[in-house]
């Protein structure tokens, strides 16, 4: 049995709190189909038994296996029509704790970051005392610079970059990739998680789950590590 989700009316708040227009056509479908199926058990249960020969009637067990039918198809009915208004709900919630987040600043996973007046900002976790070997590379994967640091251990340490490159070049506003690999004092890998941090400028609720715009990208809540002022 299958069902088709409606097409939902798109809607991209940007700082507003506008909720979007439910839409249960998904359920509407479903109970539709189930519907027919049970009206149709029911129709063909009391021909039978209106049409039964009244010297060889209806074996007993016979008729209480359709009926054990008729309560199941009539159990469905009701448990679609409940899981269709738990859905509804977590979308509502779902939309409702997405416009919440417009406005602040929030941490994601995340190596690129968007440059905005030679600026550009990355927080690393390092487990353990490392020597960092960072690599940006631009929009097009072109890398622009390279540096190497010796740094503690530590969760949320900022790494800051003007947008000047190993030869003196100025480069231009735009998103930026970093990618930082660890060593130890011992030459043993040392795994360097990176985050980026931004503020959450709109909310696209046409989308399931909601998603979060920051700096140009889109992240869903679930991805978000933490608020910062």
């Amino acid at each position: 049995m299958t069902s088709s989700v409606g097409s939902a009316v798109q809607q991209v708040v940007s700082g507003t709190t506008a909720l979007p227009a439910s839409s249960n056509s998904a359920a509407a479908s479903t109970n539709s189909t189930l519907a027919g199926n049970f009206q149709t058990f029911l129709t063909l249960l009391t021909t039978q038994l209106q049409n039964q020969n009244p010297l060889d009637p209806l074996d007993t067990n016979q008729f209480t296996q359709q009926l054990v039918q008729f309560a199941g198809v009539e159990q469905q009915l009701r448990t679609n029509d409940q899981l269709a208004s738990l859905v509804s709900l977590q979308q509502t919630t779902q939309a409702t704790q997405a416009l919440d987040f417009v406005g602040k600043n929030a941490v994601v996973d995340g190596s690129t970051a968007t440059m905005t007046n030679s600026a550009a900002t990355w927080q690393l976790s390092v487990p353990a005392a490392s020597t960092l070997t960072v690599n940006i590379a631009n929009s097009t994967g072109q890398n622009v610079f390279s540096g190497s640091y010796d740094v503690n251990a530590g969760d949320n340490q900022v790494f800051a970059w003007n947008g000047l490159g190993n030869d003196g070049t100025q480069w231009p506003d735009g998103k930026y990739t970093l990618t930082a690999t660890g060593a130890d004092a011992s030459g043993n890998p040392v795994m360097v998680s990176t985050q980026i941090q931004g503020q959450v400028n709109s909310v696209d609720l046409t989308q399931s789950p909601p998603l979060l715009s920051i700096g140009g990208q889109s992240y869903t809540i679930s991805q978000i590590k933490r608020i910062v002022n």
